[in-house]
């Protein structure tokens, strides 16, 4: 499909630079398959699931994944993308054109690499030196890899440190937070407990990549980076148990929806898993795993609109989003959620 088919107009002032306060407080679209969209507000979502539905929460960890430095007297930057074992990181880098193979990049905090491999992305494999975990090194030197349509807008400060992590963050590294779960509070998740409303996490560790924009004219020619991610083998029997008997699939976050797409056999059976995935979901694609997604507001041409129109229906997914820019729905990470049921 052509990526223009994805494009729609958004209002610079659209995009939230903060989260909303109480987190729970925002606003959310429902979309169902037909019919009115519906104005509600998150901490309302008790009332819009049902007794036996399991809602699916990534618990990955958002790390300090930005990093300043210099390669000699030139200034460079870095963004960790993927682990690639204890000490070598993925990145991507500004100024790249300015390393070499074999160069050594100092940081701040006495946090120093070496530039190895280069990969086609144009990305670096980055080999810290030193005895101490880089997640030590990286809560020295990094800082919260805040998406560049807000970074862009603002600096980064110690309330991202908190805004930028979910309740549920536990397995340490992410490079973007799932965003979708940043709504989530206790008193949320114990008025979904006395709903009757079930609840299991799985770890997909989202890269940097996550930001990239489509560049490519058709999505066919656009290819997805990898991200690690595991499903635990009881977590697995449990989703399936959970549907056998009626209960819905509501993944929070298009994090969560990949990995379980991704571990779904063609009759909809979840599977244990462990290792990458760079699925690419676009309308024509069957879902097998899930029954609905919350999930907030994405980029124009972005693989995560795609995502939504593929579960939804573009047509449908055009109308929802005209229909939050008019009623000044803020988007993106900081943004408000939609759940969407088709």
């Amino acid at each position: 499909m052509k990526v223009d088919l994805f494009d729609f107009d958004l209002p610079q002032e659209r995009i939230a630079l903060r989260p909303a306060r109480p987190r729970d407080s925002a606003r959310m679209l429902v979309v169902r398959g037909e019919g009115d969209f519906e104005d509600r507000v998150v901490r309302e979502l008790p009332d819009l699931v049902r007794a036996g539905d399991v809602m699916v929460f990534n618990d990955t960890r958002v790390i300090p994944a930005q990093l300043e430095g210099r390669r000699g007297e030139a200034k460079i930057g870095a963004t960790l993308h993927k682990r690639i074992d204890l000490r070598r990181w993925q990145a991507f880098i500004r100024n790249a054109k300015r390393v070499r193979e074999g160069d050594e990049l100092t940081f701040g905090g006495g946090v120093t690499a070496i530039a190895e491999e280069r990969h086609e992305d144009g990305s670096l494999t980055l080999a810290f030196a030193g005895d101490e975990p880089v997640e030590i090194l990286l809560e020295r030197a990094g800082r919260m890899p805040l998406p560049p349509y807000i970074a862009g807008k603002r600096e980064t400060d110690e309330q991202d440190k908190l805004d930028y992590q979910t309740m549920f963050a536990r397995e340490d590294g992410a490079v973007a937070a799932p965003t979708a779960a940043l709504h989530f509070t206790p008193e949320l998740i114990a008025a979904l407990d006395a709903a009757g409303v079930q609840r299991e996490t799985l770890t997909l560790h989202v890269g940097a990549g996550t930001f990239l924009p489509v560049k490519a004219d058709d999505t066919e020619d656009h290819r997805m980076h990898a991200e690690w991610g595991r499903i635990e083998p009881e977590v697995a029997a449990r989703l399936n148990a959970a549907r056998a008997a009626g209960g819905r699939i509501i993944s929070v976050g298009t994090t969560s929806l990949r990995l379980l797409e991704s571990a779904a056999r063609d009759d909809g059976t979840i599977e244990p898993f462990e290792g990458d995935t760079a699925i690419f979901i676009t309308p024509g694609y069957r879902f097998k795993a899930i029954d609905g997604l919350m999930t907030n507001f994405h980029l124009p041409k972005s693989t995560l609109f795609m995502l939504v129109s593929a579960l939804m229906g573009l047509d449908r997914m055009q109308a929802a989003y005209a229909h939050a820019i008019e009623n000044g729905y803020r988007f993106y990470s900081y943004g408000d959620s939609s759940l969407l049921l088709p």
